[in-house]
């Protein structure tokens, strides 16, 4: 027995030698693993994420514009099994510099209808001509259904005479200095549709001119006295 005994201590301690590298080989991978983890060194990027729009960290060109949510309306259906409550949004957006959009957006949540209205709102994007003194160019009326929206200059440092929607798309697109009136129905809709109207009714001085003269006006040059030139003899 003690002969069986001293040729099976050696097996054991054979088994124990042959598992000890290959726990210490274990061992330095999870703490290669880490170290590597930790230096952000990961699929041979360096750590770096790269954004969906392909450009790492870029700003995107809508990020500029500015957005403001006029109304959330609460829509009911009656449908078979009762009523299915939906939410529609209405949302302006700008960038302040003369480019501006309008966009109504229903889903079943609020902040999806919100987000609905804001892509609907990028892709219907207008500019108009901001004049000097932050105001339009000429008097006009904007109409949409019932609703009639009169918009007139204003002298630098009035401010905006209107509320409401009016005063919200017209600060959104770059206007400081107006005068406001709104005949017939005050529906918001229907008022951000007129005053969109009227503004893409605006016509700068140079198409005014092409209009009524029939031609486009010519810019005069300066004069430039006539260099005399002498030649080398």
């Amino acid at each position: 027995m003690a002969e069986e005994n001293k040729n099976v201590a050696p097996a054991e301690a054979g088994v124990k030698a042959e598992s000890a590298p290959v726990a210490a080989k274990a061992q330095g991978g999870e703490k290669s693993a880490t170290a590597a983890r930790g230096n952000g060194r990961r699929f041979g990027n360096g750590g770096r994420r790269f954004s969906r729009n392909g450009r790492n960290g870029g700003r995107r060109e809508d990020d500029e514009f500015t957005d403001k949510v006029i109304k959330i309306n609460r829509v009911a259906k009656v449908i078979k099994g009762g009523k299915r409550v939906r939410f529609t949004a209405l949302v302006v957006i700008g960038d302040g510099k003369g480019t501006y959009g309008f966009g109504l957006g229903k889903s079943n949540e609020v902040p999806d209808a919100i987000k609905k209205a804001m892509n609907v709102a990028r892709r219907n994007k207008n500019k108009i001509t901001v004049a000097e003194g932050d105001t339009i160019t000429h008097p006009i009326m904007g109409e949409f259904g019932a609703t009639k929206v009169f918009l007139k200059p204003a002298p630098k440092g009035t401010g905006l005479v209107a509320g409401g929607a009016v005063r919200a798309i017209l600060e959104l697109a770059g206007i400081k200095n107006v005068y406001s009136k709104i005949y017939g129905s005050r529906t918001q809709g229907n008022v951000v549709k007129a005053v969109a109207d009227g503004l893409a009714k605006l016509k700068t001085r140079e198409q005014v001119e092409e209009v009524r003269f029939g031609k486009k006006p010519e810019v005069k040059a300066a004069n430039k006295p006539a260099e005399k030139t002498s030649e080398a003899k």
